[in-house]
């Protein structure tokens, strides 16, 4: 059995030689085949200089090195093209992602019973409330409106089996999210939650914008619910406006009320048409999604590697 391991790196100078060390230690006591594939994205730091000393010292080790910062997505996406083992797993640099719970997910992904081994969190220790709130809430959200089984917790640190990597590999979108795309192919998955570890060295490079952005992008993904909310939302604010017609043209028969008050038609102006501006920007970022999606960009560019078999362009 070859077991393949995906790490994406984004400045870990830090992280790195310490995963290393950890993960090594624990693929020794598993006595198995394996190779080890670092996705450097586009860091500033000392990184990539590290990943090329553990290569020259450690023959499992392959690096590729992106021409620039496509992001962790892409940097996923690459080491599944690059991946040739039996099992795959994801996981990030930082520790966070406990490399000793790998011989408990190959010993379940070997019982046959399952395609894929997720982990998923059950506290947020060291997390700021308003962080971990928005988070529930983005899980909720999703659940609610996809078709994406997501789980509260999940992390991306994961095990799969080669069809589950070639079926993820199959879905060719540019925009890419990840934890909708794992649910969404299927396939019979296992959890195995555990308590929250926090970040080994170094500062995360996911701020609260950042996360929302991601967050967004899986909701654009692998929903239309927006585009059903904007149009519910014309329909509704056409039917107040047919009401509030209505009204007036009584109130100026009957009574010969001229319905005065230029503020509160302004008011009402103003609520419309931010109202059509947010239906619009949804609509933008549908179109926006669709118009990248048409450009057929490679999702990365590989500018350096050691892996003498890599796809450097897809």
């Amino acid at each position: 059995m070859l077991l393949s391991l995906i790490v994406p790196c984004y400045n870990e100078q830090e992280a790195l030689p310490l995963f290393y060390r950890e993960v090594t230690g624990v693929l020794a006591q598993m006595r198995c085949d394996y190779e080890l594939l670092l996705i450097n994205d586009g860091s500033s730091d000392r990184t990539l200089s590290i990943m090329k000393e553990l290569a020259a010292s450690d023959p499992h080790v392959f690096y590729y090195s992106f021409s620039r910062n496509f992001g962790k997505e892409s940097a996923m996406y690459a080491g599944f093209c690059n991946a040739r083992g039996d099992y795959i797993a994801v996981m990030d640099a930082d520790l966070q992602d406990p490399p000793s719970l790998l011989p408990e997910m190959v010993k379940i992904l070997e019982s046959g019973e399952y395609d894929s081994v997720a982990t998923r969190r059950v506290d947020r220790t060291g997390e700021p409330p308003v962080r971990s709130w928005f988070a529930r809430a983005f899980y909720r959200l999703i659940n609610r409106i996809s078709d994406a089984d997501i789980v509260d917790g999940a992390r991306d640190f994961r095990l799969m089996t080669a069809d589950m990597k070639d079926a993820i590999l199959s879905m060719t979108e540019y925009n890419r999210f990840s934890k909708g795309i794992f649910g969404w192919v299927g396939f019979k998955t296992y959890w195995l939650p555990f308590e929250n570890v926090e970040r080994v060295a170094g500062t995360t490079k996911w701020s609260f914008w950042k996360l929302f952005k991601y967050a967004v992008d899986g909701i654009i993904n692998f929903s239309n619910a927006p585009l059903h909310i904007a149009s519910w939302f014309g329909i509704l604010m056409t039917a107040v406006s047919f009401l509030f017609l209505i009204i007036i043209i009584v109130r100026r028969l009957i009574w010969g009320d001229p319905v005065a008050g230029w503020a509160s038609t302004i008011c009402v102006i103003i609520f419309i048409g931010g109202l059509q501006l947010f239906c619009l920007g949804i609509i933008g970022q549908y179109l926006a999604k669709t118009y990248m999606e048409t450009k057929n960009r490679p999702h990365y560019i590989i500018a350096d590697t050691n892996a003498p078999h890599a796809r450097k362009i897809r």
